[in-house]
């Protein structure tokens, strides 16, 4: 039986939408974990002594911070998260490019700038986590 009713165009690309949805979610998920934990650590009652042995205080100063990130697990949990921060940036970048940039020079342009600028802000962070 022939049948006369429908699209012939094949439909290519169907789970490109899913595909940046679900990446946005799980890099926001990853970023709220990294939050969580990195207040935690702030936050933790942690006592500092002195050299004898008695506490002096909870102080969140440079110490603390540099006693956070000093440990090289916290490194890499950090670049990890920079790295989804920036696939995060560029997916909903790319989109408001594709959506809202009709002429598609101007929309290339958008786009390589963005790339540029974000591997710029990665290259950054490496030098930050480990002083290069």
């Amino acid at each position: 039986m022939n049948k006369n009713y429908g699209s012939k165009r094949l439909v290519v690309g169907a789970h490109y939408g899913l595909r940046d949805w679900l990446a946005q979610r799980v890099t926001g998920v990853l970023m709220a974990l990294f939050t969580i934990v990195l207040l935690a650590q702030v936050f933790w009652p942690w006592k500092r002594r002195d050299e004898n042995g008695n506490v002096i205080g909870d102080i969140v100063g440079y110490d603390k911070w540099a006693g956070i990130f000093a440990q090289q697990w916290m490194k890499f949990l950090t670049f990890a998260v920079v790295v989804a921060l920036l696939y995060h940036v560029w997916v909903g970048m790319r989109d408001i490019w594709m959506d809202y940039v009709k002429p598609v020079g101007a929309r290339l342009t958008l786009q390589v700038v963005t790339i540029v600028w974000l591997v710029g802000c990665a290259g950054w962070a490496i030098q930050v986590l480990w002083r290069l």
